[in-house]
């Protein structure tokens, strides 16, 4: 006899689940919710970034490969300049110049520690009035070498800039 009443809660058991069948599916939505893992983002070190910076962005000549102001396209304004941002005894600052003809423009570079900002300064001897779009804070959207591909740091203003490694 008592494994006939066993039977018949167990026969019971199958009605209870479908009729409850959306509160089941509820919990186990929110129990998996609720043990889902936190995405955590490694950091890398700093040695690791200022290397990858000096081997593929210092004394390495560029070229703009695309230069969109607004709507305006820019990138005929640059074509045959060269320009190198110079390695000194700082991973974050030092000279640049853009060169064209034989004709080559000083300035400054610098950057954040974390290599997410590069200020871009071209101003000796005067140079083209082009300068004053690729004269400002640029912040990387892609690092995707060979092509470093930049928007302006700190605001939304619609300009884009593509400078190719050579």
């Amino acid at each position: 006899m008592p494994q006939n009443n066993i039977i018949r809660k167990f026969d019971g058991m199958s009605t209870l689940i479908y009729n409850n069948r959306y509160i089941i599916a509820l919990l186990s939505a929110a129990m998996l919710l609720l043990s889902s893992c936190k995405k955590t983002v490694a950091t890398v070190p700093q040695s690791t970034l200022q290397q990858y910076f000096e081997d593929n962005i210092l004394n390495k000549e560029f070229i703009v490969n695309y230069a969109l102001d607004d709507t305006t396209n820019k990138t005929s304004d640059f074509d045959g300049y060269t320009f190198i941002l110079t390695k000194t005894t700082s991973y974050y600052d030092g000279p640049m110049t853009g060169t064209k003809a034989g004709v080559t423009y000083s300035g400054t570079w610098t950057s954040n520690e974390d290599y997410g900002k590069l200020v871009i300064t071209l101003n000796s001897p005067t140079p083209p009035a082009s300068f004053s779009f690729i004269n400002r804070a640029w912040r990387f959207t892609k690092k995707s070498l060979p092509i470093m591909e930049l928007a302006p740091w700190g605001t939304t203003e619609p300009k884009v800039l593509h400078m190719r490694r050579l």
